[in-house]
């Protein structure tokens, strides 16, 4: 079992990183946290260029063709920088719901845009606030049409076309529950903005009126195909995740390096060294847990449930803790507009909600290991 990428995995990384630092100074991400776009369309664009968006797109539909491993290695890149584009929501969920349960056609149709960029795509799932379960799915779909109304939906303003939870059947169990894809630019779907934590990454509202829709997968399959699909996310997010925390800790290692104070750099201090060092065996840990899950994810091993919701659970914890003791490391300084610590603040609490919080994460770990306990016993 070997957790160690290639040579050419590390390259691929290298360059994404080379690219995307060109591409992606902290004004950029600043451009759109201040401004009213959402999200900057000019590296999106080179995204799509670089093959970033692709790259587990088979080459029939315009893809590279390659493998979990390489998509890691590339969402870790955009995580340091904190990338104001929609690539979780287009890459990570509404491709992975195509490649999983699209049919034929719906694949031919969207994965080639998916891959040039031309199209975004995004996941409709929460209605209220709190944990989303069968149970407070309530958006209806009948003979087709859907209605009702899904709330924060990354990146819902910019997606051309969205992944829909809805309610096929009766009572609220998970077999009530079916996908659907929906071109939200038909009628009977209006959009508005919504404002979060971190408006770099855009949310939106999205309200149904009888909206044509395709019936993605089988009709009461839905919650069996999110899962599948959480579990794939949840670690490519990981490595967002776990990018996002690297960066942040190089931050607060560099600041406490240049930093005097009573003459001498405040890194020499013991609080500041028993910071940093929390900050490096939490980002370390996250480290070790996302390879894991990397690994079960390019070989779809039996073990992936798991590893995908430890990957998830150590990254979440990682990158908000660094992110906020960057902020400590800082000091006053830390807390101004001017610094870049409040942008990886911002993101790390938005990542830690976008597949569902972190203690819903670590209740579903606590059971997948009980039932592998199970088993194996």
């Amino acid at each position: 079992m070997d957790f160690e990428f290639s040579d050419d995995q590390r390259e691929l990384g290298a360059q994404a990183r080379r690219f995307l630092e060109a591409k992606c100074p902290s004004s950029a991400v600043r451009a759109v946290l201040e401004g009213p776009r959402s999200h900057d369309e000019d590296l999106w664009k080179g995204m799509a260029g670089m093959g970033f968006l692709g790259i587990v797109i088979p080459e029939a539909y315009g893809g590279l063709g390659l493998g979990y491993l390489e998509l890691c290695v590339v969402a870790e890149e955009v995580g340091r920088v904190l990338a104001p584009v929609p690539f979780s929501s287009s890459v990570f969920l509404a491709t992975e719901f195509l490649l999983t349960a699209g049919s034929e056609a719906q694949k031919a149709a969207w994965l080639p845009r998916l891959a040039s960029g031309e199209a975004i795509g995004t996941f409709a799932f929460a209605e209220t606030a709190g944990a989303v379960t069968p149970k407070t799915i309530r958006l209806s779909a009948a003979s087709g049409r859907l209605s009702g109304a899904k709330t924060a939906v990354p990146d819902g303003e910019a997606a051309d076309f969205a992944i829909v939870a809805a309610r096929t059947g009766s009572g609220s169990d998970a077999r009530g529950v079916s996908l659907f894809l929906v071109d939200l630019s038909a009628e009977g779907v209006a959009r508005a903005p919504l404002q979060t934590i971190d408006p770099s990454r855009g949310h939106a509202r999205i309200d149904f009126t009888a909206a044509p829709g395709e019936l993605l997968g089988e009709a009461g399959d839905g919650w069996k195909i999110i899962s599948q699909v959480f579990d794939r996310a949840a670690v490519l997010t990981a490595f967002e995740q776990i990018g996002g925390a690297d960066r942040a800790l190089e931050m607060a290692r560099d600041y406490a390096l240049e930093r005097m104070a009573f003459g001498r750099p405040i890194g020499s201090f013991q609080a500041i060294k028993h910071m940093l060092a929390d900050m490096y065996v939490s980002a370390v840990l996250a480290r070790s847990n996302g390879y894991y899950g990397a690994w079960a994810l390019s070989t779809n091993a039996a073990e992936l449930p798991e590893a995908a919701a430890s990957a998830r659970v150590s990254a979440t914890q990682a990158f908000q803790h660094c992110a906020k003791n960057n902020i400590q490391v800082h000091g006053g300084m830390g807390f101004t507009w001017a610094f870049d610590c409040h942008l990886f603040y911002r993101r790390s609490n938005l990542l830690a909600l976008g597949l569902g919080s972190l203690s819903q994460w670590e209740d579903v770990l606590i059971q997948r290991m009980r039932e592998r306990n199970a088993v194996a016993a």
